[in-house]
């Protein structure tokens, strides 16, 4: 036994290590790729190209008095085409509200150029030097050292956002076309009996008729988290307006319920969705249910779908799902901060009055997290960034592994908070459930 403690405290050392380097600041690829690249401000240049038909075409013309997107790109590009789906997605998103997107083609294969188009489906005007990249006059007008890059200008002919990732080109055109998220009061506060004491709950639902039922979502927030917040709002924003019910809640500990935060473990958080499941499922104008998780909160809902069996949801939604937190606790090692896990204290302090209880490190240690999820069989959402350095998203992958109708969508520079662009994130949760519910 005491070469087996040893043996743990060893391993806290080199942990130590490894989480103060993983919550270091990350590297926006702007830095290293868009650092000539057009600044927000400056009058965009005019230029005349040619396009696929070999027709003329000048841009300052064609762009008055418009928003454009300019995307620089070209077909022997490999992350060209990587990024082309998704170029084309926000084309055909922000059509409707009048934004413009023109193709600025470094190529020099006339019908390699036009393969390509074809290939990927592109709608929207094409132009290009046919020249190569380093040669071509827009490249130096515009800064362009790398591509894809991306320009925004704007009605009066101003940049307004320059960049080499797709993700920032698409955030800027959601709030530019419907705004940006702004709290506010919606939906009933309900309260709900919990493991722990009464849960404070929020359910946003459409209007119905007499006797007309809905779908309902419920939804599980994080490690520290609570109900509130852009991303469970904005998906149960959008699921209201589609005709889907909604209930957050704050676990026990958290928030606005009941209970003490030292207190809480995942188990007892199994138990609270539990309860919130059953209360739902009781009104009357409640269908069919899914349930969402983040994080932490990820884990409780695949593991509460689990428990309840594949016929409780009609889909289940994981983002970020943070199973690492029993390795953590193998570890010793939760938000860097140390312990024995083999001996735990009775609580460990975290941020501010934040105490982690000891019986929540002897759950985590042992806690069958995909055994218990692998019980669902049902329809699945896995969504996790490929820059989480708080959750790997192999974490993840392990849930799309284990669930044969599951689909798992990786975004590449993401966070654990999806902060990069949660409006991206968050619609396809959204969607996911709506094509899933309705």
């Amino acid at each position: 036994m005491k070469l087996i403690r040893l043996f743990a405290m060893a391993l806290l050392v080199g942990v130590a290590v490894e989480t103060k380097a993983q919550f270091g600041p990350q590297q926006d690829p702007d830095s290293k790729y868009a650092t000539e690249l057009i600044k927000a401000g400056t009058a965009a240049p005019d230029f005349k190209m040619l396009k696929p038909d070999g027709k003329k075409f000048q841009f300052a013309k064609w762009a008055k008095g418009k928003t454009v997107v300019l995307d620089f790109w070209a077909s022997w590009c490999p992350d060209c085409r990587k990024d082309a789906p998704e170029v084309v997605r926000m084309y055909n998103a922000y059509k409707q509200h009048g934004i413009e997107f023109l193709g600025v083609s470094m190529d020099t294969d006339v019908e390699a150029w036009k393969k390509a188009i074809e290939k990927y489906r592109i709608a929207y005007p094409q132009v290009s030097e046919l020249k190569k990249f380093k040669e071509t006059d827009i490249s130096k007008a515009y800064g362009v050292n790398w591509i894809p890059s991306m320009v925004v200008i704007g009605p009066d002919g101003q940049v307004k956002l320059s960049t080499v990732l797709t993700y920032k080109v698409d955030k800027y055109l959601k709030e530019l076309t419907t705004g940006a998220y702004a709290p506010g009061a919606k939906g009933e506060k309900v309260s709900i009996d919990g493991d722990h004491g009464k849960l404070a709950a929020i359910i946003q639902k459409p209007e119905l008729k007499a006797g007309e039922k809905c779908p309902m979502v419920v939804f599980c927030h994080g490690f520290g988290g609570t109900k509130d917040g852009p991303l469970f709002e904005l998906i149960c924003d959008t699921l209201q307006a589609h005709g889907i019910a909604s209930v957050r809640f704050d676990f026990n500990g958290h928030g606005e319920s009941e209970g003490e935060f030292r207190d809480m473990t995942v188990p007892n958080e199994i138990e609270d969705a539990k309860k919130v499941v059953e209360y739902v499922r009781d009104l009357r104008y409640v269908s069919d249910l899914a349930i969402v998780g983040h994080s932490q909160g990820g884990v409780v809902a695949a593991m509460t779908a689990g428990e309840l069996g594949t016929d409780a949801f009609r889909a289940v939604a994981l983002m970020a799902p943070a199973a690492v937190l029993r390795d953590d606790a193998i570890r010793g090692s939760t938000f860097g901060k140390q312990y024995d896990p083999l001996d735990p204290p009775e609580f460990v302090q975290l941020w501010g009055p934040q105490q982690l209880g000891g019986n929540y490190i002897r759950t985590a240690f042992s806690l069958p997290i995909y055994e218990t999820a692998a019980k669902y069989q049902g329809s699945a959402l896995i969504i996790h960034g490929n820059a989480d350095r708080v959750v790997p998203y192999t974490y993840g992958e392990r849930f799309h592994q284990i669930w044969p109708k599951s689909e798992f969508v990786l975004q590449e520079y993401f966070d654990h908070g999806f902060s990069q662009n949660i409006y991206r994130s968050t619609d396809i949760v959204a969607q996911y459930l709506i094509g899933q519910l309705k």
